[in-house]
């Protein structure tokens, strides 16, 4: 992708590019960008990704409008001795845009579900400027602690849950903003108990993260067709808190105090992908050094070219990406089932 930094930014309306209107009331109007799938959508063929999998709606906080969308292969594992892993997934979109319901995200997930396989569990959580964060954060933690109460079968488990699902293999995925939910939600769950449940690998594909300092790659990008920095930078003017400059914790962890750098060291098992054609890569890049120089064990893959979201456009990079998930997720599942029996050998 050719060098933009010489081309003025100031001719991109971010509120047209988005499709969005502020009211007066601070809410926004949004244009949908995607189509959204309904639960009671009848298929028209055969080779639509949502019939891959069958899927449901449950609710998670009425209060709150939020609720989970759940996905199963059609088919169940051969016994009970080969349960699936849980992936509870986050959604694109800068914090105010989209759905889980959305096509590209309601699709990537029913692929998921079945070529993987896993149950895949995708949060339905408030947007900004409406619910501006740590609302996102705080609907994640809720929907880990709700998968808690399932696996210790509080006011009953969900039959999908009970026949599928091994809640000693969980993962958080994300990709962009929704990757950095996985990020924060991770952090957030260290100080909970969420046993019988454990979390052994975090997913963040092109994980969503600036800074007030502008890097190299938003410098060279700043035009950039998907996302050009005015864009960026209006997405997080509303999902922050009110008065937060682009340097909070909740989008520059890299230059947050040493207690969080510390409480970085913790996490488990990473995998975070990027694209050398994303304005996002440096900091995706930071990120990675961070977590590495804190003792995480880090899977950093990063291609050259292509775009922020370049798997919602490119069916071959979405392929690609669901080959790196589908390894990382297989290894970190042997690494458990290693340690399960030497755990039992030694009794």
């Amino acid at each position: 992708m050719e060098d933009q930094s010489s081309t003025s930014a100031t001719s991109i309306d971010p509120f047209k590019l988005l499709k969005i209107v502020q009211n007066p009331d601070g809410s926004l109007t949004r244009q949908s960008l995607f189509p959204s799938v309904s639960i009671t959508e009848e298929e028209s063929t055969g080779s639509n990704a949502s019939q891959l999998a069958f899927f449901k709606d449950i609710p998670l906080n009425p209060q709150n409008k939020t609720f989970i969308r759940l996905y199963r292969p059609p088919t169940p594992p051969p016994n009970t001795n080969h349960r699936l892993p849980l992936l509870i997934h986050f959604h694109g979109g800068g914090f105010i845009l989209f759905s889980a319901t959305s096509r590209p995200f309601h699709d990537a997930c029913s692929v998921k579900a079945v070529k993987l396989p896993a149950v895949v569990l995708s949060l339905e959580y408030r947007l900004a400027p409406e619910h501006r964060l740590p609302a996102a954060y705080d609907d994640a933690v809720e929907t880990i602690m709700w998968v808690r109460d399932q696996a210790m079968d509080v006011n009953g488990c969900d039959p999908w849950l009970t026949e599928y699902v091994d809640f000693s293999k969980c993962f958080l995925i994300g990709s962009s903003a929704g990757g950095n939910m996985v990020f924060h939600a991770a952090l957030r769950a260290l100080d909970i108990d969420t046993s019988p449940v454990k979390i052994i690998g975090l997913i963040m594909n092109q994980p969503y993260f600036s800074g007030v300092e502008r890097t190299e790659s938003e410098k060279r990008f700043v035009n950039d067709r998907i996302l050009p920095l005015p864009a960026n930078d209006l997405m997080w003017s509303l999902a922050l808190p009110e008065g937060a400059d682009r340097d909070h914790e909740f989008c520059n962890p890299m230059t947050a105090d040493g207690f969080l750098k510390e409480k970085m060291g913790q996490l488990t098992r990473c995998l975070v992908t990027g694209h050398g054609g994303d304005p996002l890569i440096d900091k995706q890049r930071e990120l990675v050094k961070v977590l590495e120089a804190r003792g995480v064990d880090v899977v950093a893959e990063f291609a050259e070219g292509g775009c922020h979201g370049i798997e919602i456009f490119d069916p071959l990079k979405a392929e690609a990406l669901l080959k790196s998930i589908k390894e990382f997720v297989d290894t970190c599942c042997r690494c458990v089932n290693y340690e399960s029996a030497a755990a039992k050998s030694t009794l």
